[in-house]
């Protein structure tokens, strides 16, 4: 009787948990020879026109997911042709409506590369503008930033963009709105520069603030900040008590602008923080 009980306890302990491995590893190996099971294609057997017409449909559906999913396969099917050509613009399009200018920029570079005269490879460089031009981080998102307070990097990707389409294509029906979106961007790169400067003025950093208003006027000459980078370069000369400069400055923000309430003196209360020097006029 103790015998069959020992036994009995090897079994469980010992042979059980090998028996257990070897049916695991069996498994593994079946799934690794007959692979998972494949998804049905809905498209088999479509002509190019019948999966163009169903990816239109998702992407009215706003389902852009599977609207990629189904131009890809027409690229993939019917690689050469019309079809093909705009399924690409399609897939770039898709990307920008789901956010995703990374993506939305490499597809459409690609058709660029692919198809450097084809009629509509303005629409691919818009595509680009568009795609930097509304890029928002988490971050952005989440506290509503105002477009002078990100980061300018992806602005000037989509400045350069609008751009080279404006330069290579000024008969596009994309380049007044491309132009309005240069100006715009131009004036936001402004803001965030003088945003920047502003912060350095109230940390008394006047050397960084007064280099960040001259960079807008150096760089940003047309822009609506112009106005304001004096102002601050004028007020960061004269609390670095730098006269000759202070005066030089404050008689071109004269000139150029002789309502500014520093120039003419009305200003509001409040605002007398900037600028110390006011009382001396």
């Amino acid at each position: 009787m103790l015998q069959f009980s020992n036994l009995g306890f090897l079994i469980v302990n010992r042979i059980l948990p090998l028996i257990l491995v070897l049916l695991s590893a069996l498994f593994l190996n079946g799934c690794a020879i007959f692979g998972a099971p494949t998804e049905l294609d809905d498209t088999k057997g479509w002509q190019a026109d019948r999966i163009y017409a169903a990816g239109q449909e998702k992407m009215q559906d706003k389902d852009y997911d599977k609207a990629i999913v189904y131009f890809q396969k027409l690229e993939s099917r019917f690689p050469h042709g019309a079809y093909a050509q705009q399924a690409q613009l399609e897939i770039a399009y898709a990307y920008y409506k789901k956010d995703d200018a990374v993506q939305c920029t490499a597809a459409a570079d690609r058709f660029i590369k692919l198809h450097p005269n084809h009629p509509n490879i303005d629409y691919a460089y818009y595509l680009k503008g568009l795609a930097t031009f509304n890029e928002r981080g988490i971050i952005e998102k989440l506290t509503d930033q105002e477009i002078n307070d990100r980061d300018p990097k992806t602005l000037k990707l989509s400045f350069a963009a609008f751009k080279d389409l404006t330069d290579r294509y000024p008969k596009s029906k994309y380049f007044k709105d491309a132009t309005q979106r240069m100006v715009y961007i131009v004036n936001a790169l402004a803001q965030h520069e003088l945003h920047v400067a502003r912060y350095y003025m109230q940390r008394t950093a006047y050397v960084a603030a007064l280099n960040r208003a001259k960079y807008v006027i150096e760089y940003y000459p047309n822009s609506t900040g112009v106005e304001e980078a004096l102002v601050i370069m004028v007020s960061a000369y004269d609390n670095m008590e730098m006269e000759d400069f202070k005066n030089d400055t404050l008689r071109i923000l004269k000139t150029n602008y002789p309502e500014n309430p520093m120039v003419t003196g009305k200003v509001k209360q409040d605002e007398k923080v900037w600028w110390k020097f006011w009382k001396n006029f």
